[in-house]
């Protein structure tokens, strides 16, 4: 029996997303490996474990532009020699239709990963006591408003669904490329056990929390300002947090925090409306040689690291154009 070979992100969202796959995939049988990934890097992961053959479940993970033609080729092999399941719920690519894609696509902007996830797995028979996991990650995700989750969480005691979706975000968020870890947390929740039962994920969890903390008053105090950009460069802490610590405490349209990797800036980065991060970092990152992409108002890019400035100087034009408009 061929195996599974589940690929998400490393956030609760798509950690919940992987445990509900996990669960259901090893409930039928089959051997089930997890690896984590991002939209940047699907590619080079699909390349390095996963072979022609193999099933393959992808979640939580968008589609990037400079990869298309490669990601296109790769489900249309693995849709004809396996099984292949893509569910994802950030905005599409400015030029291409997820449902343009071979294989089982499931693609809306409606909601959660892990609320598509299990809605999916619930029509192929898993127990719907695992609607809790479910509900973790879109507390997780900020998305906790939909129909769905109001309708559900009505079935759960909410507070007690809140207190463990805060300690899986913070667990994970201290954990990072932890990924062995994280491999252990996708497994507890695949036996719908509680994210407070693990005692390192709770440590980790009260750690990140005190952490947070101070990562609050290091951004405060350390932000910069560019135009309608603030952002700071290397923070001590969640670059999500950061990013939005910035906006708040510079009173700015965009808040952005920077972290360098070898020879590229990884960056996070938060909004108010009416701008649309997902398509101007997508635009400006593209002109960079980089990617970019995710929600309207949280989204994420890759750089290189020589275009820092440029980047920010492009990016700063951009949102005075969107406001000038609206």
């Amino acid at each position: 029996m061929a195996k599974w070979k589940i690929l998400v992100h490393g956030d609760s969202d798509g950690v919940c997303s992987g445990a509900l796959a996990y669960h259901y995939f090893t409930s039928k049988g089959y051997d089930v490996e997890v690896y984590f990934t991002h939209p940047a890097g699907l590619v080079s992961d699909l390349e390095e474990f996963v072979k022609p053959g193999d099933n393959v479940f992808i979640a939580d993970i968008a589609l990037s532009e400079p990869h298309l033609e490669d990601i296109t080729k790769w489900f249309s092999v693995l849709s004809r020699q396996g099984n292949l399941i893509y569910i994802d719920h950030h905005a599409e690519p400015l030029s291409f239709k997820p449902s343009e894609l071979d294989g089982i696509i499931i693609h809306d902007t409606c909601c959660s990963a892990s609320e598509l996830t299990f809605k999916y797995f619930y029509e192929q028979g898993i127990d719907p006591d695992y609607s809790r996991v479910g509900l973790y990650g879109a507390v997780g995700d900020y998305l906790d408003e939909t129909p769905w989750v109001k309708k559900i969480l009505m079935e759960w005691d909410k507070r007690s669904v809140y207190y463990e979706a805060g300690v899986l975000v913070k667990g994970l968020e201290g954990s990072r490329r932890m990924y062995d870890f994280k491999r252990r947390v996708i497994r507890l929740l695949a036996e719908n056990k509680l994210p407070s039962s693990s005692s390192e994920l709770l440590l980790r969890a009260l750690v990140e929390s005190q952490q947070n903390e101070e990562l609050r008053i290091w951004v405060k105090n350390n932000h910069e300002v560019l135009g309608d950009i603030a952002y700071v460069i290397n923070p001590p802490g969640s670059l999500g947090r950061a990013a939005n610590y910035s906006r708040v405490y510079s009173r700015k349209r965009i808040g952005i925090a920077f972290e360098r990797r070898n020879n590229i800036w990884i960056l996070s980065a938060r909004a108010i409306p009416p701008i649309n991060l997902n398509i101007v970092l997508r635009k400006v990152a593209l002109r960079m040689n980089g990617t970019g992409g995710g929600h309207p108002l949280a989204a994420g890019a890759r750089i290189p690291y020589n275009k820092f400035r440029e980047f920010l100087e492009i990016l700063n034009e951009e949102v005075k154009k969107l406001w000038s408009t609206t």
